[in-house]
């Protein structure tokens, strides 16, 4: 008897109580479950009503895109138009040149912007020296605080032909005899873009990584020591395996949003000399939507947005979670 009054103490679910709370189905078990984690619901309450407000309310905007929405006309005077501005969408020439833009520096992010963090979290954690440690990884997350506007500035003067940095080393090296036209040539547009934002997110990114190797257990590491394995293989076979789960979660979230990119980075550092190249869609809703008061328009490119980044969620944490087990539903 003792020790199942202990496990009951140890394990709720064990006793009476928990029994016929295991035991009960359907409503009444939630309204039990309700009844003792109520002081959890209540303190969660405040942050579902502000996902409700600020995240679920303003979907009803979306109706817009189904109407040739005028502004100061009420909700039953609006005209109802159907997929009249999805077809325009579909059939406009420059869509598709914009969502080959989003996509190619989507993906360029997602390759670089998601594998070199990793790789500086692993070989960050194996610097022996706290001092330099910490040293680097305040100097690597501190651009994150920059604004883009600043970062953007630095980038363009950088690449300035009059003057730059990296044209003047470029002709020092004598790699090139003139000043090369960063910002002026389309197929640099990208890797610039990309580049940009490596710097600015690298150390951000990496504390979540450095985190969770910190959560490794340490007897790990001394085992394989014991066995021979050399500083590789313990970052192989340990480190890299046991940040498997963060790596997975962080891969689907990245592919979620694979098309929801923003558009300060290509605003800021784009021109019309590289039009071709820096318009992505939120740029593109923004053009043509709301700067020309086409408000219908600039809504079908969001629903649009939203429903290719849902469906890439879906797809890719059904694809990881067959292939690693890993997923985040």
């Amino acid at each position: 008897m003792e020790l199942v009054k202990a496990l009951t103490e140890k394990h709720p679910a064990a006793g009476p109580d928990g029994a016929a709370l295991a035991a009960s189905s359907g409503p009444a078990r939630f309204w039990k479950v309700m009844k003792s984690q109520k002081y959890l619901y209540f303190m969660s309450m405040p942050f579902v009503i502000w996902v409700f407000v600020f995240s679920y309310m303003p979907l009803w905007g979306w109706t817009m895109a189904f109407q040739d929405f005028k502004a100061g006309k009420t909700f039953g005077e609006q005209k109802w138009v159907g997929f009249k501005h999805f077809q325009e969408l579909f059939t406009d020439e420059r869509f598709y040149l914009v969502l080959r833009n989003t996509l190619a520096m989507s993906l360029m992010g997602l390759i670089v912007g998601f594998v070199v963090p990793i790789l500086f979290a692993v070989l960050l954690n194996e610097v022996k020296g706290r001092l330099f440690k910490r040293t680097v990884q305040t100097i690597s997350y501190l651009p994150h605080f920059v604004s883009w506007v600043v970062v953007a500035g630095i980038v363009t003067k950088m690449l300035s032909t009059d003057s730059g940095a990296v044209n003047n080393l470029l002709m020092w090296l004598h790699i090139t005899d003139e000043p090369i036209q960063f910002m002026a040539k389309g197929n640099w547009f990208w890797s610039i873009v990309t580049a940009s934002d490596l710097w600015k997110e690298l150390g951000w990114s990496a504390i979540i990584y450095l985190a969770a190797i910190a959560g490794i257990d340490p007897e790990l590491y001394e085992a394989s020591r014991v066995d021979g394995a050399n500083r590789l293989r313990q970052m192989w076979h340990i480190t890299l395996p046991g940040i498997r789960t963060t790596i997975s979660v962080l891969l689907i979230m990245s592919i979620g949003h694979l098309i929801s990119i923003g558009f300060e980075k290509q605003f800021l550092l784009g021109n019309n000399l590289v039009k071709d190249y820096s318009e992505v869609l939120d740029l593109y809703a923004l053009n043509y939507g709301l700067s020309l008061a086409r408000f219908s328009f600039g809504t079908a490119i969001g629903i649009f947005n939203s429903v290719v980044s849902i469906f890439l969620l879906f797809l890719a944490n059904g694809v990881l979670k067959k292939v690693t087990k890993e997923s985040i539903m």
